[in-house]
């Protein structure tokens, strides 16, 4: 009998354990992506020899869970921390769950509703749709200047994402600036629409970020802003003192077998007022083209061009070239090579407010050149693993 009653014991726990398991569950994940780099033009000296971490797609380890709530409704979250891999440093200004920290809501007919520190609409949709998604950083806009390689995260956002529909999807987001005195100082709001059907991508998006009522906050603080600066390059760090940013992305794609080719676009303005150290608002026109190629099942082949155009408050363009192959050694573990060129021309503004020499810096990575040096190049070959 009492052997009876044990067995009994354990197989209700048993039930139990496995109704629970089939309610909800979390996931332990990661990704760690490193390289030796070779630099020339870096910080004045003409080479360096350096250790890169997140070359293709940023360091991480995170945690994933949901919760079957009944009626086609889950609960979500969802905490994810980037590191670099080359020294264990925390990164996103050391926050612990730097990349994402969110809990939400999500519906199978009405969408999802998210909390918390996310990314935006606009890096949502477009960004699947450019090299950046495959190749990482040294294919983005020069000082990632759009937020084309999600630069920037979104502090106190609350975020709908609805469902697809007929390959279409819609995102619309709202971030509080928690200023107190000022609802609008500090705040983000932007939207997107993706469209995905078959060999086609298209997606745009708009994105206004606030930086802060400099009567309330010190400008290009951490806390002046929803959002993360953008302003971190010789590029645009001339324009820390913007009073906003607003950004508008657009691209496609269209796959043909083992080709795909994509392009973009992007308008972006930092825009000034009393309290800004620049003379006027400054407009960046940004336009990228990238083919990718399956060579073979393992070797994936990429080659891109973006060209950069500043107006209103300076007079550079950035010509910029990127290739890069990646071949994966099984369904986690990839090598690559990677290798870019970016040549600057005319004048930038400077971050002592004074216009200078422009000064080249290749895509998100925001290595400056050195004062009079108008070009750049950097070669990485790295490892990535996934678990």
């Amino acid at each position: 009998m009492k052997r009876l009653l044990l067995s009994s014991i354990s197989l209700g726990v048993l039930a139990v354990g496995t109704q629970a398991h089939a309610q909800s569950s979390v996931t332990l994940y990661g990704l760690l992506d490193t390289g030796i780099a070779y630099v020339h033009n870096s910080s004045g000296q003409t080479s360096q020899w350096a250790m890169l971490s997140g070359n293709l797609a940023g360091t991480r380890w995170g945690l994933r869970g949901n919760e079957d709530l009944g009626g086609g409704l889950k609960a979500i979250f969802q905490l994810e921390n980037g590191f670099d891999i080359s020294n264990g440093r925390q990164l996103q200004n050391s926050r612990l769950f730097g990349r994402q920290a969110f809990v939400g809501l999500a519906s199978d007919q009405y969408g999802t509703l998210t909390l918390g520190r996310q990314y935006d609409p606009v890096t949502d949709q477009v960004q699947p749709l450019t090299a950046d998604i495959t190749f990482g950083g040294i294919f983005a806009t020069p000082g990632d200047i759009d937020n084309y390689d999600d630069s920037a995260r979104f502090n106190n956002a609350v975020k709908w994402t609805s469902p697809v529909y007929m390959g279409l999807q819609a995102e619309g987001m709202y971030s509080f600036g928690n200023t107190p005195g000022s609802v609008g100082s500090g705040q983000t709001w932007s939207g997107a629409l993706g469209y995905n059907n078959g060999p086609i991508g298209l997606a745009a998006g708009y994105i206004h970020i606030d930086n802060g009522n400099a009567t309330l906050v010190t400008r290009a603080s951490p806390t002046a802003s929803s959002a993360d600066s953008l302003t971190f390059s010789v590029i645009n760090d001339g324009y820390t003192t913007a009073r906003s940013i607003n950004i508008a992305r657009a691209a496609g794609t269209y796959t043909v077998g083992p080709l795909t080719a994509g392009a973009g676009y992007s308008f972006s303005t930092y825009n000034k007022d009393s309290f800004s150290t620049f003379v006027n608002n400054e407009k960046f026109h940004d336009v990228s083209v990238f083919a990718t190629y399956q060579l073979t099942p393992p070797l994936l082949l990429g080659a891109g061009y973006n060209y950069l155009r500043a107006l209103g408050d300076s007079s550079a363009k950035y010509h910029s070239f990127a290739l890069g192959a990646d071949y994966s050694l099984s369904k986690r573990t990839d090598v690559y090579a990677t290798f870019g060129y970016s040549h600057a021309i005319g004048e930038q503004r400077a971050l002592n407010g004074t216009l200078v020499s422009a000064e080249a810096s290749i895509g998100s990575y925001g290595i400056p050149s050195g004062a009079g040096n108008s070009t750049q190049e950097i070669a990485i070959v790295g490892i990535r693993h996934r678990f």
